[in-house]
């Protein structure tokens, strides 16, 4: 793709020497929304999970191939340095228990030993909040516990303490799987407002959230990237029938 921010090339991952991933070559297009949708086990949090150099954190891990970030090698750069500019959301809210929602927000910050004065505090914690849709709901509590809100406000924190650093790409690994439908909705609207300013990948197992957030759709299938292209055309007029017989709910 020409307007491509990621590409992965070539690209395998074991796991104590079993190839959980086999030879996925994937191009992610900027300010966009790319789903990746597949049955269990079939390697898709471990392909986001080596997006962020999170897989080498597992012992007995290996990896092939290539993913650059803007034609840059993620694996010859420094973790931490990846990291800051991949987010990641997990697939349960996990806001850090003992810090408050303005901790939270700014802890990135924190953890790299990132200097900033209290104005540019308060200016990140407010500007990203909104960003999440989020500031009007705790503008009043940013000093109560994050782990005190409901769900669907946890992980709007978490998606907040993600973007905070200003990552050029964001990592949902199935963000809404345990919310409600109403906080299933409110994320979903964020994610289509949040491809305006980051590029966005998104691991679900939920077809019809794929259908409606995301503008290419990768499907994989034992470790194997099967299909990938514009979600309408891979939705509507799929190439093979692994990826038509899922769609049509006769495997998952």
């Amino acid at each position: 793709m020409e307007n491509s921010v990621l590409n992965i090339m070539d690209f395998s991952a074991y796991y104590n020497e079993k190839k959980v991933l086999g030879n996925i070559n994937l191009d992610f297009e900027a300010l966009n929304v790319t789903s990746i949708l597949g049955p269990s086990g079939c390697g898709k949090t471990t392909l986001i999970r080596c997006i962020n150099r999170m897989h080498e954190l597992v012992p007995k891990t290996r990896i092939q191939g290539q993913v650059l970030l803007n034609g840059i090698n993620l694996y010859s750069m420094q973790p931490e340095i990846v990291r800051k500019k991949i987010g990641m959301v997990f697939q349960n809210p996990n806001p850090f228990p003992n810090m408050s929602i303005y901790e939270n927000v700014i802890s990135g910050y924190n953890l790299n030993g990132i200097k900033l004065t209290n104005f540019e505090k308060d200016r990140i914690v407010e500007e990203t909040l909104q960003k999440v849709a989020l500031w009007d709901e705790v503008k009043s509590d940013l000093h109560d516990r994050g782990s005190d809100l409901s769900g669907g406000q946890q992980q709007r924190l978490c998606m907040a303490r993600a973007l905070a650093m200003e990552p050029e790409i964001l990592l949902l690994d199935e963000p809404t799987s345990s919310l409600d439908p109403k906080a299933v909705k409110n994320i979903e609207k964020l994610i289509y407002e949040l491809k305006k300013s980051v590029t966005i990948i998104l691991v679900t197992h939920s077809i019809g959230q794929a259908a409606r957030v995301s503008d290419f759709t990768a499907f994989l299938y034992h470790g194997e990237l099967v299909e990938y292209g514009r979600t309408k055309t891979l939705f509507t007029s799929p190439g093979d029938k692994r990826t038509e017989e899922y769609l049509t709910g006769r495997f998952s």
